[in-house]
């Protein structure tokens, strides 16, 4: 038996993405046991990023600071921005830091079924981007999914008449994969990009 804090915060543990009932407890004693190096810099860390939390007014992105850090970086190649869905898509892209330039996120993605329309997006906001001028390439890098592929060809559509290069991520056989542990999908669009040896 704990106490009603005690499994509030294991509720509350349980509740986040990956992270099961016996997970949560798990958690909670290892806090528990370790407070000193484990709980008060958790707690310190969650005070510091609740108090700070902001959304980037120029792309979307969730940081301490607006402009987020992406934003004002000056390294990145400002002609160039990628398109992702959510933020979770943005921090995947720039955790290898393959991508040199600037991001965007939508906030979603076109979905008829769950009533997710064009304005419910940051589609204006990309607009508004692009048009103002200096980007040269427009990479949308959305989820390989049917609501993904609807989105993608949508913002093709509204950016075909700016001038940008308008660009997609390839889709296919990753690295490393075999072919006999692919899905149909994955093959098929795999054929459909095929391209020259050599």
């Amino acid at each position: 038996m704990s106490s009603p804090e005690i499994d509030a915060l294991t509720q509350a543990l349980s509740r986040l993405p990956g992270l099961g009932p016996r997970s949560a407890r798990r958690a909670v004693l290892h806090l528990l046991k370790r407070r000193e190096i484990a709980l008060k810099p958790l707690i310190a860390a969650l005070e510091a990023v609740e108090a700070n939390l902001a959304t980037c007014d120029v792309c979307g992105n969730v940081d301490t600071a607006n402009p987020c850090g992406v934003c004002t970086d000056p390294r990145r190649d400002t002609k160039l921005l990628c398109v992702v869905e959510e933020v979770a898509d943005l921090w995947a892209m720039d955790r290898a830091r393959l991508f040199p330039g600037r991001f965007h996120v939508l906030g979603g993605r076109l979905s008829a079924l769950e009533g997710v329309g064009p304005d419910d997006l940051g589609i204006t906001q990309l607009m508004a981007r692009v048009t103002a001028g200096g980007i040269e390439e427009v990479v949308l890098a959305m989820n390989a999914t049917m609501e993904g592929a609807t989105t993608m060809h949508y913002l093709a559509e509204r950016l075909a008449g700016t001038g940008v290069s308008v660009t997609q991520l390839a889709h296919g056989v990753p690295v490393g994969g075999e072919l006999d542990y692919l899905d149909e999908g994955t093959i098929a669009q795999a054929l459909r990009a095929r391209r020259p040896v050599g």
